[in-house]
């Protein structure tokens, strides 16, 4: 059996500011939009459906995405210009600088909703052959 992650539902105060927030970082586009989601696709054929739900109904996720190193510089370029805090390192106790783990580049920052972003230029542990 194959089996491969399609879709996943991230929930937003407003689902129209946090898809916009994330695409545009990223340099990607709304795609489509039905019922309460709003969805950006991912390279992988993933996509992220934005959903709007009450704030204290939204529990604090961890999205972790692995991206180029030019898509790297791009992001990070955003979230500089925008003065979006961000961190080397998941606790937050490395403030506005970026990790060099595993030999790439890595940041962490907050999204509309309180998810922790993370962008990554090489997987944890290393490439593999």
């Amino acid at each position: 059996m194959t089996v491969e992650l399609n879709h996943t539902i991230v929930h937003a105060r407003d689902n129209r500011e946090s898809a916009e927030f994330f695409a545009g970082l990223l340099g990607l586009e709304i795609t489509a939009e039905w019922g309460p989601f709003i969805a950006v696709d991912l390279s992988n054929g993933v996509t992220l459906d934005f959903a709007t739900i009450p704030a204290d109904r939204i529990a604090p996720q961890h999205y972790a995405f692995l991206i180029s190193e030019e898509e790297f510089d791009a992001a990070y370029a955003q979230i500089s210009q925008r003065g979006i805090e961000h961190y080397a390192d998941p606790r937050r106790q490395q403030p506005g600088t970026i990790n060099h783990n595993d030999g790439g580049l890595g940041v962490y920052f907050m999204d509309p909703a309180g998810h922790a972003m993370e962008l990554i230029t090489v997987p944890y542990g290393g490439w593999t052959s």
